[in-house]
């Protein structure tokens, strides 16, 4: 599989504190890759990274297998465009002054493409309207499209959606959707909204505390997902001994219920449970979400 970006142990520290950890991690060209964490987990440390922003304390990353510590990492950043924490826009402009700075920013003289990228991302009927007076969801649009300039096959996104309103949501998933689709844009997305995140990602990243926990594609986790079940007894410690020794991975639910993330063999489990007086009281299909599954890895409150 050919990958725009990997890193491979790399670690971001700031004094004693670590925000990235040896992060390993593999974006996959084509994907839309959701990265996952809670805040304060390293997410926008990482994005920060590999805009060039800040250096790595240890480890690499590569993009397009290009190593930052070559030369030619200039050039291949030259290839993506982001967007982290906020968009860097001019208020008292209108959306094409806004992109023909960037276009200056970047050394690109050609203006001719300008009408098209307002079109793309919906904004070709602002005029002279400057940005102060844009929704939010059109200031973020804004932001996609200054990130356009100079026509990169990789963009990165730090919580797109973070404030929108349920309209704008559905612009920004759509034209996100049509990048990738139809412009062949590999997109990596920071977010803490796991339920959209849900509606766009074609492969995952879970960090916590600054190491990756699982990265895994949409396909898998919906498998995943699909194959928990809860099950309840009469004594859970007694269903928890045979899972441990059925070997597959669970969650303790109460006294009662655990949470099975793996296909079970039925009869096993209640002839096993029966030679310990444990009675078997349901079982049953649970429709497990990305959010279930991101707190069964991570644990922990749900400020993702």
């Amino acid at each position: 599989m050919e990958y725009i970006l990997t890193t491979d142990g790399l670690s971001k520290a700031y004094g004693r504190f670590r925000a990235l950890d040896g992060l390993t991690m593999h974006v996959p060209k084509g994907a839309i890759y959701g990265f996952v964490g809670k805040n304060g987990a390293g997410k926008t440390t990482l994005l920060r990274l590999i805009c060039g922003l800040q250096t790595p304390t240890a480890g690499e990353y590569s993009l397009y297998g290009v190593s930052h510590r070559e030369k030619a990492i200039r050039q291949a950043r030259r290839r993506m465009g982001a967007i982290v924490e906020s968009p860097a826009i001019y208020w008292d402009m209108t959306a094409e002054e806004n992109i023909k700075e960037q276009y200056r920013i970047l050394g690109l003289d050609a203006l001719d493409g300008i009408p098209e990228l307002l079109k793309l991302v919906g904004l070709e009927d602002t005029q002279k309207k400057k940005v102060k007076h844009f929704s939010l969801g059109m200031r973020q649009r804004l932001g996609i499209a200054m990130a356009l300039c100079g026509k990169p096959d990789f963009l990165v996104l730090d919580e797109p959606v973070n404030g929108l309103d349920p309209k704008g949501i559905v612009e920004l998933r759509e034209l996100i959707r049509k990048l990738n689709q139809e412009h062949r844009i590999t997109i990596l997305i920071s977010s803490h909204i796991l339920d959209e995140l849900a509606r766009l990602a074609t492969h995952y990243g879970f960090i916590d505390g600054g190491r990756m926990v699982q990265e895994i594609s949409a396909e898998e986790l919906e498998e995943a997902c699909r194959t928990c079940v809860r099950i309840e007894v009469t004594d859970c410690s007694a269903l928890l001994r045979a899972l441990d020794k059925m070997q597959v991975d669970y969650q303790w639910i109460s006294d009662t219920e655990a949470d099975v993330f793996a296909h079970i063999h039925v009869t096993q489990l209640v002839l096993t449970l029966q030679k310990e007086n444990c009675d078997v009281i349901s079982i049953r299909e649970r429709d497990n979400s990305l959010e279930r599954y991101y707190f069964h890895l991570v644990g922990g409150d749900r400020n993702a």
